[in-house]
C-alpha cells in the first residue's frame, strides 16, 4: 500500500520508535496518523496531521474507544511494548504477566478490534514490531522472548487468516535498538530511524517480513539448527 494520503495508528507513539515512525510516515506524506499513548500529552506533535490518542493497549475498553474515533484508519502498527522481568522459572510472575500483557494479548486486543476498520477502509495493513528475542532466548530474557515468540505466532496467524479481506501483515524483527528499553546495554544497537524505514519500505513494497539487522538475520537461519544455537 502507499503510505503518502493513508490514515495510520502507531501504538507506543509517546517515545522511542513509536514516535520516530510518526516522524517517518508523515515524512512520507501520510494524512492523518493517530499516535496512541497511555497519556496522550506524551504523543503531542506540532504537526497538525497529528492526532494523540488516548490508548492502552492492555484495556480492552480504551481499545474499542480508539477504533471508534478512528474509523478511517487503513494503516495500523502495533509497536507498544514492555520488557524486564527476565527469568520465567525465579522472576515476578506478575511482571511476567505484564509482558504478555502488553507484548501479546495488546497486538491481538488492537487487530481484533480494528481488522473490521481495516476492511472497511479497503484492507490495509498491519504492522506488529516482534524481535529477534521471538526466536532466541536466555534467563534474562525469558518471560520478553516468550511474549514475543507468541506475537510472532499471532502475526502468522492473522496473516493468513485478513489475506481474504486484503490486509497485509508485516512482522518487524530486530536485536537491540538505541532506545530508552535499552539504554542501560553497552552492546550495539541499530537506530530507530532505520529500523522505521525497513518497515515502512516493507509496507510500501508488499512485504511481510522485515529482518531489520544481523542479529535478527542470524536468529532466522538458527531456527533451522539445534535448540542450543538459539541461546543467548
Amino acid at each position: 500500500m502507499r503510505i503518502a494520503g493513508s490514515t495510520a495508528l502507531v501504538t507506543g507513539a509517546g517515545r522511542g520508535l513509536g514516535a520516530t515512525l510518526v516522524e517517518a510516515l508523515l515524512a512520507r506524506g501520510a494524512a492523518t496518523v493517530y499516535a496512541g499513548a497511555r497519556d496522550p500529552r506524551d504523543a503531542e506533535n506540532k504537526d497538525p496531521r497529528v492526532i494523540p490518542l488516548r490508548l492502552d493497549v492492555t484495556d480492552p475498553a480504551s481499545v474499542r474507544g480508539a477504533a471508534e474515533r478512528a474509523g478511517d484508519v487503513d494503516l495500523l502498527i502495533n509497536n507498544a511494548g514492555i520488557a524486564g522481568n527476565g527469568s520465567l522459572l525465579t522472576g515476578d510472575p506478575e511482571r511476567a504477566r505484564a509482558e504478555l500483557e502488553t507484548n501479546f494479548w495488546g497486538p491481538v486486543t488492537v487487530l481484533r478490534a480494528f481488522a473490521p476498520v481495516l476492511a472497511r477502509n479497503g484492507g490495509g495493513a498491519v504492522v506488529n514490531v516482534l524481535s529477534a528475542l521471538s526466536w532466541l532466548t536466555s534467563p534474562l530474557t525469558g518471560s520478553y522472548s516468550a511474549s514475543k515468540a507468541a506475537a510472532w505466532s499471532f502475526t502468522g496467524s492473522a496473516r493468513a487468516e485478513l489475506r481474504g479481506q486484503g490486509t497485509q501483515v508485516v512482522g518487524v524483527h530486530l536485536g537491540y535498538m538505541d532506545t530508552d528499553m535499552v539504554a542501560h546495554l553497552d552492546v550495539p544497537k541499530i537506530a530507530p530511524e532505520d529500523v522505521a524505514r525497513q518497515t515502512l519500505d516493507a509496507v510500501e513494497d508488499g512485504g511481510e517480513e522485515v529482518l531489520a539487522d544481523l542479529p535478527s538475520e542470524r536468529a532466522k537461519v538458527a531456527l533451522s539448527g539445534k535448540p542450543a544455537g538459539l541461546e543467548l
